[in-house]
């Protein structure tokens, strides 16, 4: 097919890519003498008129998309029996060709190509379309750095039927979500869980699930727990760890509802990756730049401590707020399980929490901490927070304060995780049958500690298993007034 003028207008002049149905061209377009990628359909399957109907589709589908972060679509054609779409040529390569070159890539920029194909799968799912095979090898980083969304080949619309026979899987079984490798329908959701996979091999260099053929590739999918990112990545924060593990969840109940929140989240996790990692270079720094008002103010929640952190700021200038020195805290966990995923005991599972099942604790002052702020430390959102009163500098000025939590059911657990805004303050943990108002009817089940940003508290409940959880703060932070509580939750 080289050298083959198409319509004559689009001159075939190299083989940059063949799939199952098609393969791809880089072909100069006489008529606006510019380079193009035409996609032609193979001989063979073209007299397939269902083959032939989803052909067109991709082209109707994608031509209703206009975002930076999808291969726009030009035309559509057919020539002497071979239907064609032309798309923009991107001068580049696959980001799973980046991958196989450079390996594992370094966290910022894997959080910052997660954020890009997010927000084209965004605008896809807007459109009510499903892109059906999100994977490295559909997605473009151009010369610019940029990732570009592409080969809508089996996506379909939300208001329509599916062409296929029932129960047939589409997709590649490396990124296939649970519902989608048992011949289930998709939705936007199954895209969501293909894009964390895709996260986990940009942040790992691997993909997570491996077997002898596709179909035990894809249920273990289905069955198997998805490999502790943090055991393969240990530099990675919490807030990462916990968007990977919501978008890979099994079950679309514990999935993100949509790409949206998770991009809204991932927004987040950038935020803080950079913060920790003091840089932010390569497409980490344009979407930084990029960052929704909401997620910048996000970045704005605790004061520096150390001298370096006012580097990290410099670094992250168009996070700043005018007058302010600030940088990010990280995140929690979120979804049904509360609370946050921090490093420490591996292994250890969320424990359900009751939504309103928090309270704050004040038996040595006027029982009153807050009470109508409780809540905002298990629900998944650490911008939000509960704070003690405001104190003399340093001093409590009583025997301590707390925070009361309480599963669904009874666990003995053996960690309580805490982010907070403001580290430094020091606090144990308490388990009770009953929650009874004085402290020392309470039993002790951890040592005191020193609450960093991200902080895994070990319990020891013996085995026993407890219906209330306090988290009891005995001292303010040197030089603050308060104390806060983003986001907790218990381990078992």
């Amino acid at each position: 097919m080289i050298g083959t003028l198409l319509s004559g207008r689009f001159r075939l002049e190299e083989k940059i890519g063949s799939g199952g149905m098609s393969t791809v061209y880089r072909a100069f377009d006489e008529t606006l003498e510019r380079w193009v990628a035409i996609k032609l359909l193979h001989r063979e399957i073209s007299s397939d008129s269902d083959q032939l109907e989803r052909f067109r589709r991709e082209a109707r589908a994608v031509a209703s998309l206009s975002h930076p972060h999808v291969v726009t679509v030009i035309d559509f054609g057919e020539d002497d029996d071979h239907p064609y779409i032309v798309f923009e040529y991107v001068e580049g390569e696959t980001l799973k060709e980046r991958l196989r070159r450079a390996g594992r890539l370094p966290v910022a920029e894997a959080v910052a190509y997660a954020i890009e194909i997010g927000r084209a799968l965004e605008c896809a799912h807007a459109n009510r379309l499903i892109h059906r095979d999100v994977k490295p090898q559909n997605v473009l980083i151009d010369t610019e750095g940029r990732a570009k969304v592409t080969d809508f080949g089996i996506a379909r619309s939300l208001e329509a039927e599916g062409l296929t026979a029932t129960g047939r899987v589409l997709g590649t079984t490396d990124y296939v979500a649970p519902e989608q490798a048992l011949g289930e329908d998709t939705t936007a959701q199954s895209d969501v869980y293909s894009l964390g996979i895709c996260l986990f091999e940009m942040l790992t260099g691997d993909v997570p699930f491996k077997a002898e053929t596709q179909v035990a590739v894809a249920m273990k999918h289905v069955k198997d727990p998805l490999p502790d990112i943090r055991m393969r990545r240990p530099e990675i924060s919490a807030a990462l760890a916990s968007v990977l593990e919501r978008a890979c969840a099994k079950e679309t109940a514990n999935r993100y509802a949509s790409v949206k929140d998770m991009t809204h989240e991932l927004e987040q996790a950038l935020v803080i990756e950079a913060s920790r990692s003091g840089q932010a270079g390569g497409e980490a720094t344009t979407v930084l730049r990029s960052l929704p008002e909401d997620t910048a103010e996000f970045g704005a929640v605790r004061r520096f401590r150390h001298p370096w952190r006012r580097v990290v700021a410099m670094l992250l200038g168009a996070l700043l707020v005018a007058g302010g020195i600030v940088f990010a805290i990280d995140r929690a966990q979120r979804g049904s399980t509360g609370g946050a995923d921090v490093a420490g005991v591996p292994r250890l599972t969320a424990v359900k929490l009751d939504t309103s099942g928090a309270a704050d604790f004040d038996p040595f002052g006027d029982s009153e901490e807050h009470s109508d702020e409780a809540s905002l430390a298990i629900d998944g959102n650490v911008a939000t927070r509960w704070e003690t009163e405001t104190y003399t500098v340093g001093d409590l000025q009583k025997d301590g304060v707390g925070l009361i939590v309480n599963p669904r059911a009874p666990v003995a657990a053996r960690a309580l995780d805490v982010v907070t805004p403001i580290p430094g303050w020091t606090a144990t943990v308490y388990a009770s049958e009953d929650s009874p108002d004085d402290l020392a009817s309470w039993t002790r089940i951890s040592g005191a500690v020193t609450v960093d940003d991200e902080q895994r508290i070990e319990l020891d409940t013996a085995g026993q298993s407890f219906s209330y959880y306090l988290l009891w703060i005995k001292a303010l932070p040197e030089g603050e007034q308060n104390a806060a509580v983003a986001e907790l939750s218990l381990r078992k």
